[in-house]
């Protein structure tokens, strides 16, 4: 069957194969990677073994209950019964906004669109959001202010090999991205200069030119040292400047009153090299800055971003070949995810919800008056303090795992138990299932056809020919039969997948993410379409920004970034930084990769990354059971050395619940514009863990 891989967002095309010949009379499966635009026929270790998790046999079937604190098979029926009769007890009781949505950045399109649009017409609901918030919204939010448009590469993956010099700022692409690391190593081989930035050595910075081990949460300090020496050195595009941006004479002040050797000092980057980077960077001709979560997840992740951008801008690179920015998108689809509605201020095509004309346009397209539809609602962190408080009492999470992937997971569990009713749909058994009411049976990547847009801003078709294992049933088709039972059925009947596309695309019509023109089937003959795409002859936007930017009088944004320092710092009880990332083998919080036995046996357990010469003033040996320890909880992981890491920092990686779930210990404070956790920073304690263990 014809597919494509349902992790990082490449979206790697693949065709899985079924041999039924064996003696035993068990299939024996295989994967055969297939030309595509993205990753040029290539596939990854996770895209090789994604069906394992599929074809598990710990696949939910049916629709479970809890009783007496056990899970039983109920019918589809009694299940959607039940969700409705919970659902309009407690919106009577206590208003619609008592009831919330919970999102994943790795639903289909057309999946998130109906998710967004049951929220507001079903149960007319503020509260909807996703987990997307944790992997883009930093990025989203600084591309919608300095650009006035977010995409996640604002041109395509080829002109990676016409950049003449490329900074990867908190992104290690050869273990999130794998497939296009040949993509960089061209650009290399052409004589590209590749500056990566980074607390921990990784696979991405072994290939770059000049790494800068910044200190953890220094990023935009960073950043102003870089534009400091551009200014000074006159590497600024005169005339792009001039006629394409707004904002350099403050921008100009701010740089003339900071001081490289504090900068150096607040980075832990020694002034010289940052000067180096700077001016391989300015004095490339063709040039790319690409930012993901280590700048990203921070409590200033959106300033960050902003003074990344400014790189951009003050030397003219965006717009034309070899030149531009990208956000590299962790989620399979988190760049869709968020167009088309399951954020919590946006409607479909990049709407906003708050926005009388967006509100008018959209209801017209659903049937309804725009009085009915309810307002902005708060992030998903947000959401899980509404939980806690009780002010949401009952949850509805689709593909999404918010016990391990939130912060200050402690608080988030505690506020999930508190619920009146928590429904969770999924094919797996998550660690927020456990803790559901009622578990829905849905269908996964090679049963559920759909589209998702990877991080070119590219819509791809999947395939999907396996049928539904057990009871089990699309996400989007629950949604409408759930919408059924609560009286709003009208407003949902999409009998196939391609129904909800094509609603789709007219709510997007005329919006800044505009799928109006891509149809399914374009999408076969042309494998993947960029938006945005206004009619069905245009041929989509590939290079954004060739001309102008869709902000006042054509012009993009300065920004001003002051230095400061991360909200959590260390001290003598947390004398150590901890930061959290991603491994090869494992997604997101591991719930699906942990099923695949191949991927499993490469990284069973989790660990802590830890400097040799820091373990030994904290009396840690190589390889043992560790207790690491924040203001917000405690986890117990396996230490492992190296000394590609900052004495000051320890690594911990986000696959693993339970014990060894690293968001126990993250910070809850969040970047006052976007929303986003300070992930990436937060002040550890680590000694050894004495039990019977070790």
């Amino acid at each position: 069957m014809d597919t494509q891989c349902p992790f990082c967002s490449v979206q790697c095309k693949m065709q899985v194969i079924e041999d039924r010949s064996a003696a035993d009379g068990k299939s024996v499966y295989s994967v055969v990677p297939m030309p595509n635009q993205a990753s040029e026929g290539r596939l990854c270790i996770k895209g090789i073994y994604a069906y394992q998790h599929v074809l598990t046999g710990e696949r939910l079937l049916h629709p479970m209950v809890k009783r007496n604190g056990r899970f039983e098979r109920i019918t589809w029926d009694d299940a959607y019964r039940l969700i409705a009769s919970k659902f309009n007890y407690l919106r009577e009781a206590y208003g619609n906004h008592t009831v919330g949505l919970y999102g994943g950045g790795s639903l289909t399109n057309e999946s998130a669109y109906v998710l967004g649009k049951f929220a507001r017409v079903a149960l007319q609901t503020k509260y909807i959001d996703y987990n997307g918030r944790f992997c883009m919204s930093a990025a989203a939010s600084a591309g919608v202010k300095v650009f006035g448009i977010d995409r996640g590469l604002t041109n395509q993956l080829s002109d990676i090999e016409l950049a003449e010099c490329m900074i990867l700022a908190g992104t290690n692409i050869a273990e999130c991205q794998p497939t296009l690391m040949p993509y960089f190593k061209r650009a290399k081989e052409k004589g590209a200069i590749i500056i990566a930035i980074d607390p921990r050595e990784t696979g991405t910075t072994r290939i770059a030119d000049i790494h800068l081990r910044v200190k953890p949460g220094m990023d935009a300090t960073l950043a102003n040292g870089m534009l400091k020496v551009l200014l000074e050195e006159g590497c600024l595009d005169e005339e792009f400047v001039a006629n394409r941006t707004t904002g350099l004479t403050e921008l100009r002040a701010h740089l003339d009153s900071l001081d490289m050797e504090e900068i150096a000092h607040l980075t832990g980057v020694p002034s010289q090299l940052i000067r180096k980077a700077a001016l391989s960077y300015g004095k490339a001709q063709t040039g790319m800055v690409f930012t993901a979560r280590g700048v990203e997840q921070q409590t200033d992740g959106h300033m960050a971003v902003r003074n990344f951008l400014n790189l951009v801008l003050l030397t003219g690179k965006i717009g034309k070949p070899g030149c531009g920015y990208g956000a590299v998108t962790g989620q399979g689809n988190g760049q869709g995810g968020r167009e088309h509605g399951q954020k919590a201020d946006q409607l479909p095509g990049y709407r906003l919800i708050e926005n009388p004309e967006d509100r008018a346009y959209v209801a017209n397209v659903w049937g309804i008056d725009p009085s009915e539809l309810p307002g902005k609602g708060v992030s998903a962190y947000e959401m899980m303090e509404k939980v806690h408080e009780q002010e949401i009492r009952a949850l509805f999470v689709m593909g999404s795992n918010p016990l391990v992937s939130n912060p200050n997971a402690n608080f988030v569990e505690e506020g999930l138990k508190k619920l009146d009713f928590l429904v969770v749909a999924d094919f797996l058994i998550s660690e927020t299932a456990q803790l559901a009411d009622l578990i829905l049976p849905v269908t996964a990547f090679l049963e559920n056809a759909g589209t998702l847009t990877n991080l070119e801003g590219r819509v791809l078709l999947r395939e999907a020919d396996l049928a539904a294992p057990g009871e089990a049933k699309h996400d989007w088709q629950v949604l409408c039969e759930l919408a059924e039972q609560l009286g709003k059925g009208q407003f949902f009947q999409f009998t196939q997948v391609e129904d909800v596309f094509n609603e789709l695309r007219l709510a997007s019509r005329g919006g800044t993410a505009d799928y109006y023109g891509i149809t399914y089937e374009r999408l076969r003959k042309e494998e993947g379409v960029y938006w945005p795409c206004p009619e069905e002859g245009h041929p989509g936007a590939k290079r954004l920004f060739e001309s102008s930017f869709p902000l006042p009088a054509g012009r993009a944004l300065l920004t001003t970034v002051e230095n400061h320092l991360p909200k959590e710092q260390i001290s003598e009880d947390f004398p150590l930084y901890l930061t959290t990332g991603r491994v090869l083998v494992h997604y997101l919080t591991g719930v699906q990769t942990r099923k695949s036995p191949s991927l499993a046996a490469r990284d069973v357990e989790s660990f802590m990354e830890i400097h040799p010469s820091t373990a030994k003033k904290h009396h840690i040996e190589d390889a043992t059971l560790v207790k690491l320890t924040s203001k917000r909880g405690e986890i117990h992981v396996r230490s492992r050395f190296s000394d590609a890491i900052r004495e000051d920092t320890v690594f911990v990686p986000m696959h693993w619940g339970d014990t060894q779930n690293v968001n126990k210990l993250t910070n809850d404070e969040l970047d006052p514009t976007c929303k986003m956790p300070g992930f990436k920073v937060c002040a550890v304690q680590v000694s050894p863990l004495v039990s019977e263990y070790v």
